[in-house]
């Protein structure tokens, strides 16, 4: 099919490979059309940079550009399990491991403490935004809504590379503990191809197989997704259960000795890429589109399953540490090889099922979330239109889903675990950190409500919060032992929050559900995330450069002129009868608008 005229007017695009399925926008029509839309860069970027999109335009006129409706189908009981499922996987089960290994020891427990802190501030965010703006996009809509197209664009580029990387990285994981099972070693199933560079040698075909059973199920239905997730995780918290009870009950305070071996520091930087095993309920955020009562299902399946994943995490490396010396556990298969330690080798057996079981649920979700969150940056066409068709029959967005779920495959083949733990931290961390900052704009600012006055304080305030934060990651990443710097980042962190609550009116009230204790609770997900980001090697941070330079580059050649052009062709002001209805704000001055006939 090619592009489908509804009976309301809207063009809607079916599933085909045409060049209009993917650069249907005037700016590439012609290679004159291109040039001269290339010589708009900076006015453009302005506009895009400057413009905001409405509640509403999220809700209707961005959703219709998938041609089919997704089926709402899913309560609280199917987000909770999505939760868990999406949650208690890879990070648990094999990062607990390393990280107990060579940076925290015993005291992996308070870094899953630190990391839980900051995944619960931002369960909150997403939950006020996933009620008031139920949509697949997640925190890509939210952005456009209040950061804007440019900022929602860097945002939606992490959240890409979050999902591939999370995929292959838990994918590899699978093959770790599917070789356990077999009485094998991790790395046994794994090709070593000589000629490839070290952390990209050990070739991982059984993840590719896993990765396309996984993205069949997400294709073919959304309910039938969630049944197997929460069937699969049931079984997986029985699991748990069994793990911490038998685990216990060969328990050795003597491994608890030398508690902390590198300190606090070690805590933290544990933190930070412990932060990983907390990522996928945003996954969740993606599915409110297709929750079937947003306002009540939403935040009890967000925080609950938070709360229950941050309490079995706590519980299973205190376990861990406390069954053999965090000198001696093994960093692929930490529990399995516990237990044989400990003599009960045919318990590894059924620690490898339910890490299988959980990884197997932390797979599905993620294709189900990642695919959602790619069908909406489609349809702002930041992002080929073809990745935004809706299967009409499956309700489900199958070319989304099949392109993330290769890119998934192709990453894992190849790549480390410890490679992949990282980057994914950082991309993660960043986009909480900007959701948290959106949610303080939308609580404290609203065109035309705001006054200026109270738009500068605001702007004001979170410019040093955010600055303050970044001082204190910053000092705390170059400095080993010192503390004066503290003394200074920190009160500015407070008195700028307190002066944001105490001079600063909010605008706008949640109109279902929303955050409690703001702005103190987003302000401190902000100081958190950033904090954990100082904790983070260098070599990480420019892998993330380079991913960054890539977006920019495709950004300022495809997607900012594709999103331009979308946006002013049907976004501009729609004139309905003798009503003209808004569907974005702020950008520069209509008259620029005319430059494509």
């Amino acid at each position: 099919m090619g592009v489908v005229e509804g009976s309301d007017g809207v063009k809607r695009r079916g599933c085909s490979c045409t060049k209009d399925d993917f650069l249907p926008e005037e700016s590439f029509k012609s290679w004159g059309n291109y040039g001269k839309a290339l010589s708009e860069i900076p006015i453009r970027l302005k506009d895009r940079v400057l413009t905001r999109s409405l509640d509403t335009t999220e809700l209707n006129e961005i959703r219709a550009r998938s041609a089919h409706e997704m089926k709402k189908t899913l309560t609280w009981w199917d987000l909770m399990w999505f939760g868990i499922g999406a949650v208690i996987g890879a990070g648990i089960f094999v990062l607990t491991g390393l990280q107990a290994k060579e940076v925290a020891g015993p005291a992996v427990v308070l870094s899953y403490v630190v990391s839980g802190v900051s995944a619960m501030l931002s369960v909150f965010c997403y939950t006020e935004f996933a009620v008031e703006i139920p949509v697949a996009g997640g925190s890509f809509a939210y952005l456009r809504v209040e950061l804007g197209d440019f900022m929602a664009f860097i945002a939606a580029g992490n959240i890409l590379l979050e999902y591939v990387i999370g995929g292959a990285a838990v994918a590899r994981s699978w093959t770790s503990y599917f070789a356990t099972l077999c009485n094998h070693q991790p790395d046994d199933f794994r090709i070593i191809a000589t000629h490839l560079k070290e952390d990209y040698n050990q070739l991982d075909p059984i993840a590719v197989v896993v990765i396309a059973i996984i993205c069949i199920l997400a294709v073919f239905s959304t309910k039938g997704s969630s049944r197997f997730n929460y069937v699969a995780s049931i079984i997986h918290v029985i699991v748990i259960v069994f793990i911490i009870i038998a685990g216990l009950c060969n328990a050795d305070t003597k491994n608890y000795t030398d508690f902390a071996p590198k300190g606090v520091r070690g805590i933290f930087k544990a933190s930070a890429v412990l932060f990983f095993a907390y990522i996928g309920f945003d996954a969740v955020s993606t599915m409110a589109e297709e929750t079937k009562n947003p306002g009540r299902d939403i935040p009890i399946g967000l925080v609950g399953s938070m709360a229950i994943t941050t309490l079995a995490y706590c519980l299973l490396s205190i376990t861990l540490c406390l069954m053999q010396n965090y000198t001696q556990i093994d960093k692929n298969a930490p529990f399995s090889v516990a237990f044989q330690a400990v003599g009960w080798d045919w318990a590894k057996y059924i620690v490898a099922a339910g890490a299988l079981k959980g990884m197997t649920t932390v797979l599905l979700v993620s294709a189900v979330g990642q695919a959602r969150y790619l069908t909406h940056i489609a349809r702002t066409h930041m992002m080929p239109p073809w990745l935004a068709h809706v299967n009409s029959r499956t309700g489900t967005p199958v070319n989304a889903t099949i392109v993330m779920m290769v890119a998934t495959a192709i990453v894992a083949l190849f790549t480390d675990l410890g490679i992949l733990s990282n980057l994914l931290s950082i991309s993660t961390l960043f986009i909480f950190m900007l959701v948290a900052v959106g949610l303080l704009v939308r609580r404290y600012y609203v065109s035309d409500v705001t006054i200026p006055k109270d738009r500068n304080k605001l702007i004001a305030c979170l410019t040093l919060i955010v600055g303050s934060s970044i001082a204190t990651a910053t000092y705390w990443g170059l400095s080993e032992d010192g503390w004066i710097g503290y003394v200074i980042t920190v009160p500015i962190w407070f008195v700028a929050t307190l002066a944001l609550w105490a001079f600063v009116p909010q605008a706008r009230a949640p109109k279902l559900w929303g955050v409690p204790l703001v702005p103190w609770l987003p302000s401190a997900s902000i100081a958190i995330n950033i904090f954990l980001l100082g904790s983070i090697d260098k070599a990480s941070f420019e892998r993330f450069g380079i991913w960054t330079a890539v977006l920019m580059v495709y950004y300022f050649f495809f997607g900012l002129h594709a999103s331009y052009d979308t946006a002013k062709e049907g976004v501009k002001v729609i004139e309905e009868g003798t009503q003209y209805k808004k569907v974005e704000e702020g950008g520069v001055t209509p008259s620029v608008y005319s430059t494509n006939p």
